[in-house]
This record gives structure tokens, sequence and C-alpha cells, in this order.
């Protein structure tokens, strides 16, 4: 019997979070970010129709992962501005890999370095707001907060 190694529960930074059960090596392959694959049009219909979390994972040939929809645990990964895993995306699948030696109790993150369209406004800087406690914390789960002229 295999133990868990992972496991779903309440967040300090948000929500729910992923938590290591056991140690797990800088570099191990941690969990795949599962969910339909599915395009921005329809997750994006999904989420006005559903209150709450949205579970929204994009490739970059420009589908989705919606983990709303067959997903797994990894759906509960939050954002860090000094993530200790990082997603490595292989054709329509989503790897997490852990980037350092992660100790049972900890919680996994990823940085999200989310991209919008169009003016970032402040009502858009505070619903993206990161809540990560880093030192070097952007205070943004936006990848680049400078606006383009």
């Amino acid at each position: 019997m295999r133990l868990r190694r992972i496991a779903a529960r309440r967040s300090l930074v948000h929500g729910k979070g992923l938590f290591a059960l056991q140690p797990i090596a800088a570099g191990e392959r941690v969990i795949e970010y599962r969910g339909e694959v599915t395009s921005w049009r329809r997750a994006a219909a999904r989420q006005r129709s559903a209150a709450g979390h949205t579970f929204v994972f994009g490739l970059s040939n420009g589908r989705v992962i919606d983990g709303s929809r067959g997903g797994n645990s990894a759906r509960f990964l939050n954002h860090a501005c000094s993530p200790n895993c990082e997603a490595i995306e292989v054709g329509d699948r989503v790897f997490i890999h852990a980037l350092a030696a992660i100790d049972p109790g900890e919680e996994l993150f990823i940085d999200y370095g989310l991209a919008i369209e169009g003016e970032i406004t402040d009502d858009i800087r505070t619903q993206y707001a990161c809540h990560c406690g880093a030192s070097n914390c952007r205070q943004s789960m936006l990848g680049n907060t400078e606006q383009k002229v």
C-alpha cells in the first residue's frame, strides 16, 4: 500500500491549499493537474455561472484545463511569489514538480503568473492581490504588474 503524499486542507494563505504529508525531494514530480481540457470561452462561461473559486489552468496552446470538471486536489495549489513548486506543461497535460525539498506539513505553492488583457485597474489589483507573505511578495498574482503603454 502506498502512503498518501499530499492532501488538501485549510490554508492560511487562501481557502484550501495543498500540503505535503511525506517529504518531497527537489525535482520530484508531485501531482498532475487534472481536469477537462476545454476552451477559455467555455471555462469563462462556467465561471460566470458558478460562485466561489475558479480552477482553470491555462495551456500554451490557448486552451485550458478546467479543474472543476474531473479535476483532482492539484486545483487547490495556491499562489506564492516564492513558490516551492513549478508547473511543467507536456502537451495538454501539466505536472507539478518540487523546486526545493518540501517537509511534511508544508504548503505547496506555484507562481500563478497570471496575465490579463487591458488596463490593470484598482479593482483588478484587489481581485488578484497576493497574500503569500514572502519577503519578496509582489502583492499580486499577476505575472507582470507593470502597466504597458
